[in-house]
């Protein structure tokens, strides 16, 4: 991993950008559950993981970064079963309910990562991924926290890295702020391009979207404005 080193803290340790792993506790069904199928879906990490490995029959490889609940992971998965899919989420909760959509849909095309996915970008093969998508991110409202979100230009560069070129990463968010760093920051990287259809079409969800427990709580909040952004890897 001597070339793609993880930001460290002050105290030499890998950063985390995640930043917290606090949530509700599992139930005793569900965290037998998953103390029976985790083992089977987890991804443990080698220094060099290649992904093909997890998924020797895929036509396409795919990483949710963050993926909550699970809706999203769950129903791509379920549509495109020859697509293997590497779902990170470091939340107790969204692993439980991951690992019981995972169950009631028999999905055999997913993975878990249970970690910060910055350590597992570093460990995958350069050109080795289709597609990125980065949901809802926790926005990290406050100027402080700003670099604990996940879209940096060290993770960026990782992208840019480990998608193949023609591949896509899709960015969602309803907070505008954290819209406009995106967009600042992928500018910066000259391996993504952003070519929207017309002005404004990135409040247009992705086509077959169906909105997340994330965005239904920011409607909710009165935020009912999106932004869906795909960045084309060149």
């Amino acid at each position: 991993m001597t070339d793609h080193q993880l930001p460290k803290t002050r105290d030499g340790e890998p950063r985390a950008f995640f930043g917290r792993r606090s949530g509700k506790k599992l139930h005793g069904g569900q965290k037998a559950m998953v103390d029976e199928t985790l083992p089977e879906l987890e991804i443990a990490l080698s220094e060099h993981l290649d992904p093909r490995t997890l998924f020797p029959e895929a036509k396409r490889l795919v990483i949710e970064i963050g993926y909550g609940g699970g809706e999203h992971l769950a129903r791509k998965a379920e549509e495109e079963p020859e697509t293997g899919f590497i779902g990170c989420e470091v939340f107790t909760g969204g692993i439980g309910k991951m690992v019981q959509a995972a169950i009631a849909k028999n999905l055999s095309n997913v993975r878990l990562f249970t970690d910060d996915a910055l350590k597992l970008l570093v460990t995958l093969p350069d050109a080795s991924i289709d597609a990125v998508y980065l949901l809802y991110p926790d926005p990290w409202p406050k100027t402080r926290h700003h670099k604990r979100r996940f879209v940096s230009p060290v993770t960026l560069k990782e992208l840019a890295r480990v998608i193949r070129p023609g591949g896509t990463f899709h960015f969602a968010s309803d907070i505008e702020d954290y819209a406009d760093w995106t967009l600042a920051h992928i500018v910066r990287e000259p391996e993504f391009t952003f070519a929207p259809d017309a002005p404004g079409s990135w409040h247009t969800p992705y086509p077959g979207w169906q909105p997340t427990r994330y965005e239904q709580k920011a409607r909710r909040e009165g935020r009912m404005i999106s932004f869906y952004f795909t960045f084309d890897r060149r």
